[in-house]
């Protein structure tokens, strides 16, 4: 009686190391596929940052080309230059020289 509770004793004991081998090896897989993940969306977050940061500066050049436009706006050069290159419009005895080539 003595020797099968020894056998199943050790054998009790070598089940709970191995549970505990199985458990510490799934809080494991489970550590890594959650920094696996996190690091996906890290990625993802990153270059929607940049992404935003590339549109944040372009809208600020685009600020600064219409302030300059809102700044000249009202000077002469400004107007004359409109005046030709939108309307077609010319000083009075002015040569108008067309380039037939395009």
């Amino acid at each position: 009686m003595l020797l099968i509770f020894l056998f199943y004793g050790d054998l009790y004991t070598k089940m709970k190391k191995r549970y505990k081998r199985i458990i510490v090896f799934l809080i494991a897989i489970y550590f890594v596929y959650t920094l696996i993940s996190q690091q996906k969306t890290l990625n993802t977050y990153r270059a929607s940052a940049n992404l935003y940061a590339k549109e944040l500066q372009q809208a600020k050049q685009t600020k600064q080309e219409l302030l300059d436009t809102k700044k000249n706006i009202s000077s002469l050069d400004y107007i004359e230059e409109i005046a030709r290159e939108k309307l077609d419009m010319y000083l009075p005895n002015e040569r108008v020289y067309v380039d037939i080539s395009k």
